[in-house]
């Protein structure tokens, strides 16, 4: 994948967190995919920005280094400083790289598409919905515009928030194709100078970015799916800033509803909930056998006995869910796919900062809150409006509806059978309409022998043997044809 280029590295990066789909033994080594790339030439990036922007980096800026800070598969960061002395961050795309991750898309979605059709195995897992949705993440990330909308919605979003530090864009300096935002200066996560602080800060440090990452998902419906320790510096004790953000998901309100129900059946510690909330949250409803589904949420819930959901590593228990709805042939939205990405980062950013940190105790809380949320009159309110919108919205399309089902009624139902379908019912139907045959002749036997005896019993007395003998006869010749056409219908 490394060696396919930028595309594939940021399939083989979504996969890893993908254990619906991937064995086990995969995810860790493709989780060791990494985004460098070799630097592009200084020229070539003055170059770019002279095209792009109308003015040579020397006009455009107090200060322009040629030495990039960082080379990744998509774009190059340089430092720069602008005029008014703002130390800035100057990110150019790549050349080559939008046509080249085009062509790459193209081939993964025929590839999907071809899957889809010919391996069976596959066909419980829409690859052509899985490869549409990276494929749009990937387009987004591709334009710095796009970027750059997100950092401001970020900003937005924790605007009231002094503990995360989301950098400002300068779009007097940005397109598509270039993106110039504020130098953020620290740390990095997983720096040795952060892992050498005391534990105590590095738990709260792991608590401060675990927390901004849920009010992410259950708050605010829209998330960074790229949290690596890369992307997050710390500036103080008390401040994490964010950077890169052209990768981010949004859970929409029947999302954050499905989720939000799955988070408090656990709180309830409840089976049956639990595999409701599964069977809500997947976006496909085969023929599921929900007791079966209720055993298998059992035995998963019998490995969490006795412990809270503070006390519970979130990312192994996410697998295990992931697994069950693989068994029961259950798919998953497509954004469940970057935000299983973010928790797992999340998570494992704040282990290796605490090796005692537990997402489940920053995450708990949310389900009271959750509950809570659910009785408060606004909601109430809300919520029933709602229904009485769906309600009356019915109301008026259940004539149409109707007229459309009588329509239907008055044209006829055709139904559709291939030879290879016909054939063995129409075989079970012959064997079906010989034995009721069968059963007419001996009836209409049994009854004219009854009438017989009924009408002359002195005739009766002379063919009493024969009679006998032939029923007799008649009774075994059926029994026998009953016994072989039942046995050929087994087979």
């Amino acid at each position: 994948m490394e060696e396919l280029g930028p595309t594939f590295i940021k399939l083989g990066q979504v996969l890893s967190t993908r254990p619906d789909i991937v064995p086990p033994e995969y995810l860790g080594e493709l989780s060791k995919l990494q985004s460098e790339a070799p630097q592009v030439p200084a020229q070539t990036i003055r170059s770019l920005i002279a095209q792009e922007l109308g003015a040579s980096p020397e006009e455009l800026f107090k200060n322009f280094s040629d030495t990039p800070l960082a080379s990744a598969s998509i774009g190059q960061a340089h430092a720069a400083t602008l005029h008014d002395g703002t130390a800035v961050v100057v990110k150019v795309r790549r050349p080559g790289v939008v046509a080249q991750v085009q062509e790459d898309l193209e081939i993964l979605s025929n590839l999907a598409k071809q899957a889809g059709r010919n391996w069976a195995a596959l066909a419980d897992f829409n690859l052509e919905a899985i490869t549409t949705d990276f494929a749009a993440t990937l387009r987004a990330e591709l334009d710095y515009l796009q970027e750059g909308s997100n950092a401001e919605r970020f900003a937005r979003n924790f605007a009231n928030d002094s503990s995360i530090h989301i950098p400002k864009i300068f779009w007097e300096t940005t397109t598509s194709r270039i993106l110039t935002i504020e130098r953020i200066y620290g740390h990095k996560i997983d720096d040795a100078e952060i892992l050498a602080l005391p534990a105590i800060e590095r738990n709260a440090l792991a608590e401060l970015a675990a927390k901004a990452a849920v009010k992410m998902i259950f708050e605010d419906g829209f998330f960074h799916a790229d949290p690596h320790p890369g992307n997050l510096f710390v500036e103080s004790t008390d401040c994490i800033a964010l950077i890169d953000f052209g990768m981010a998901g949004e859970v929409g309100d029947e999302l954050q509803a499905q989720l939000s129900n799955l988070l408090l059946a656990f709180s309830f510690n409840d089976p049956d909930r639990i595999a409701r909330a599964l069977l809500e949250l997947s976006i496909n409803r085969p023929a599921t056998d929900r007791v079966h589904l209720r055993q298998d949420v059992l035995r998963f819930m019998k490995l969490y006995q006795g412990r809270q959901l503070g006390q519970i590593e979130i990312s192994p228990l996410i697998t295990q869910l992931l697994s069950i709805l693989r068994n029961h042939h259950l798919q998953m939205p497509g954004e469940m796919a970057m935000l299983t990405k973010m928790i797992f980062m999340t998570e494992g950013m704040g282990v290796r900062l605490d090796p005692a940190f537990s997402l489940g105790t920053v995450i708990k809380p949310y389900a009271g809150k959750i509950a809570l949320s659910r009785v408060l009159p606004r909601n109430l309110r809300r919520s029933l409006f709602q229904w009485g919108i769906e309600a009356a919205d019915l109301g008026a399309n259940l004539p149409e509806k109707l007229r459309r089902l009588l329509d239907v009624l008055d044209d006829g139902i055709e139904v559709h059978l291939r030879s290879d379908e016909l054939a063995p019912m129409m075989t079970r139907a012959e064997r079906i309409g010989n034995r009721l045959v069968a059963g007419m002749i001996v009836a209409a036997f049994i009854r004219g022998l009854g009438e017989l005896t009924a009408a002359d019993r002195e005739r009766l007395n002379t063919w009493q043997n024969a009679l006998v003998a032939g029923g007799v006869g008649a009774v075994t010749a059926l029994g026998g044809y009953l016994a072989w056409t039942a046995k050929a219908q087994r087979r």
